[in-house]
């Protein structure tokens, strides 16, 4: 069986860092059987085996950082023992008979400056004698705390904070899965009494920020999703010409036929279709009426894609991830929603696989569920536009006899790529998205 290599989990990881091994050295293994938890550039997963077989060799221990296809473990069958290429280099450093005559005829050459040689050996190997003491009696002192934190279970961003708080992991209790320690326990323990001491000997090192208190003014490393979510928006606000168009959508008839679904006996929560269930359906309904937004810029071309992949924005701990629902053209509002429901759920337990977070023609961004009235959001490159909504506001509208009355609105932003969708043909498209979220009922066809 090949040797297992660190996967390509996302369209942009070049590389990942093992969290941790769900199976020992010599654990026997079956295909689907999660082995290790991976963190990439999008998100911390769960690695499943590749292989029936057992793990017969580790090469990278826990927190370490791998490229994309390099080796990490060795899953072989009865019998089958892991290639040793470590041997290898060594076999090549031996055969070398030339130096090794030069070397045993300098000696006979040089006889007599030996003595002051061998003399200054004997010194220096006296003196190294002397050292060794002191250097056993230094180690011990790291290796015990090094070894206490190597067996406290938690996630490399909270080993960082730790480290930059002064807090004592083996004194953390974790309240992740398994007794995790994660960032929010040892920020938790930062503040308790225990590790107050601890925080404010920094602080007062600094003389230019007195005022600090225990357990702010830290510096946060970032993690591999925060570091390619900032490389990311740089690439797409920098050299992608945004445009923005913003509408309000009286979403009275909406919530009158999410009303009425409610109270025909649609009370489970998992099967509850939701106001955001409404929009993706409108969303993807609009795009087909309106092909050329389903698109992208490549070079001296524009991509029409012939089906629409709708991209879900979902927060989750260390970010943000967005799950792909493939010809979602193809699906029902129902089928929008329980599939919308199930990848965001394993997104935030971290169970997606690759292929369910990677392309995607657009993307929507629901901020409504927040507070958020409206807001602008910056395209995922090479995406042609990404849909930015609002939460639903009552305020004061014109009805048809021109009396003021309370109204429902729902505001959405569509930020273009303005090389694939210019004003005219944004405009276009979100017409018929108002078009069909003031009229639910076609979304139902």
């Amino acid at each position: 069986m090949p040797e297992i290599q660190m996967p390509k989990l996302s369209d942009t990881m070049t590389e990942g860092t093992l969290v941790s091994w769900k199976k020992k050295k010599g654990d026997k293994v079956s295909t689907g059987d999660v082995i290790a938890e991976i963190e990439t550039d999008k998100a911390t997963m769960e690695w499943e085996s590749p292989e029936d077989g057992t793990l017969t060799e580790i090469y990278v221990e826990e927190g370490g950082k791998v490229n994309v296809g390099d080796k990490i473990a060795f899953i072989g069958g009865e019998g089958e023992e892991a290639p040793k290429k470590e041997e290898a280099p060594k076999k090549e450093e031996k055969p070398k008979p030339e130096e090794k005559k030069e070397e045993k005829k300098e000696p006979e050459k040089k006889e007599e400056k030996q003595p002051k040689a061998e003399k200054k050996e004997e010194k220096t190997a006296e003196e190294k004698k002397e050292k060794k003491p002191e250097a056993k009696a230094e180690k011990p002192v790291p290796k015990i705390d090094k070894g206490e934190e190597a067996r406290v279970k938690a996630s490399p961003v909270a080993r960082r904070v730790a480290a930059e708080l002064g807090v004592d992991l083996a004194r953390v209790k974790g309240t992740g899965p398994d007794g995790r320690v994660t960032e929010t326990d040892v920020r938790a323990a930062a503040k308790s009494k225990g590790a107050a001491p601890a925080q404010k000997a920094p602080a007062a090192a600094k003389p230019s920020a007195p005022s600090v208190k225990a357990g702010e003014g830290a510096r946060i490393q970032l993690s591999g999703m925060r570091k390619i979510i900032a490389h990311r928006l740089v690439e797409s606000l920098g050299p992608v010409p945004h445009i923005y168009l913003t509408i309000e959508i009286n979403a009275a008839p909406l919530m009158a036929a999410r009303e009425e679904l409610k109270s025909a006996g649609e009370s489970a929560d998992t099967s509850k279709i939701t106001v955001n269930d409404f929009v993706l359906k409108a969303s993807v309904m609009a795009a087909v009426k309106v092909p050329k937004v389903n698109a992208s810029f490549d070079g001296d071309a524009i991509i029409q894609y012939a089906d629409v992949d709708l991209g879900i924005a979902v927060a989750i701990e260390d970010g943000l991830l967005t799950p792909v629902i493939r010809a979602a053209q193809n699906k029902s509002l129902r089928e929008i929603s329980e599939q919308v429901k199930d990848l965001a759920n394993r997104a935030r337990n971290k169970r997606m696989k690759p292929e369910e977070f990677q392309g995607g023609s657009f993307t929507v961004s629901n901020l409504g569920g927040m507070g958020i009235d409206s807001f602008s959001a910056i395209i995922n490159p090479p995406q042609g536009f990404i849909l930015a909504v609002g939460k639903v506001n009552k305020v004061p509208v014109i009805d048809d006899c021109d009396q003021i009355v309370v109204g429902e609105q729902m505001s959405i932003t569509m930020s273009c790529d303005h090389r694939v969708i210019d004003g005219a043909l944004g405009a276009e498209y979100l017409k018929e998205l108002r078009h069909l979220l003031e009229n639910p009922a076609l979304l139902l066809v």
